[in-house]
């Protein structure tokens, strides 16, 4: 009983790991532009099919293809937020909905015309397969990977936007856009390099949950919803509440279908529910 309470914990803390990893460039995105961008999901698929092209056709082993996975999906994050994403800032938000849900069905189609309707595989290293004994449990040696790696991201993350001065120019366009323009700061260019490394990070997360999530040509609308629970209940723009809301997520998630698989997701749906009705900002969210 304790073996399995603890297996699903594990496994709930991995999963959230990796929700947190990409969902992660949209809560700060959305908290810093109040921009509403449904397509997030389609930087991770970018980074997803960048590790699978360079897997299968180049040859490059996995951990390898984890930075052209992030840069892949940063570089087409500064495409489009340079050439069409900055039209909208301003717009309203049905606009920049509609808009984003458009390019989430060409980024469908778009996938399914290159690379076929099929899931894609992904070749695992040996170091990272099978299990590992911790404590006297077995406890998979990739899920380990991948709180570790989500560990490095928050840190990095934290330190970028206490510790430097590109982060003390996000706070303060955070906190009055307009009052830090006439202080000097360009915030446009903030916008620009955040929404790449919001990116960026998605196109990382998307290539560390090819195992994991799996990957196809509708992976975007699959885990949208999952996506934007994590900012909901978070709080946009917060790194600690983005990273709360999806161990919450993953753990609930996990857990509800394990101890009661009837129900499927229907338990994850009522703890958000629930969570959104107490904290109707979010957990880390700004209150008025």
């Amino acid at each position: 009983m304790i073996g399995n309470l603890a297996g699903v914990l594990f496994d709930g803390i991995a999963y959230g790991s990796l929700l947190f990893v990409i969902s992660i460039g949209l809560s700060v995105t959305m908290g810093l532009m109040n921009f509403i961008n449904l397509a997030h999901g389609a930087f991770a698929m970018v980074g997803g099919y960048a590790c699978v092209v360079l897997m299968t056709r180049a040859g490059v082993p996995f951990l390898a293809t984890l930075p052209v996975a992030f840069v892949a999906a940063a570089v087409a994050g500064v495409v489009l937020e340079r050439t069409l994403y900055q039209r909208l800032y301003k717009a309203p938000h049905l606009d920049q909905v509609m808009f984003t849900i458009g390019l989430v069905f060409m980024s469908v189609a778009a996938a399914t015309f290159a690379f076929g309707p099929s899931q894609q595989p992904v070749r695992l290293p040996d170091v990272l397969r099978g299990q590992v004994e911790v404590a006297g449990l077995a406890l998979g040696a990739y899920r380990l990977f991948l709180i570790a790696v989500v560990a490095v991201v928050t840190l990095a993350l934290h330190l970028l936007l206490v510790r430097t001065r590109f982060g003390a120019q996000v706070r303060a366009s955070v906190d009055n856009a307009v009052a830090a323009a006439g202080l000097g700061v360009n915030v446009n260019r903030v916008f620009g390099v955040t929404f790449a490394l919001g990116s960026g990070l998605a196109g990382l997360g998307g290539g560390l949950g090819i195992d994991v999530l799996g990957l196809d040509p509708t992976f975007p609308l699959k885990y949208m919803v999952y996506f934007l629970l994590v900012v909901a209940i978070g709080g946009a723009g917060t790194i600690q509440g983005g990273l709360v809301a999806a161990m919450i997520l993953g753990i609930g998630d996990v857990a509800g279908k394990y101890y009661v698989p009837q129900a499927g997701s229907f338990i994850i749906y009522v703890l958000m529910v629930a969570l959104m009705i107490a904290y109707p900002a979010g957990l880390y969210g700004r209150r008025a």
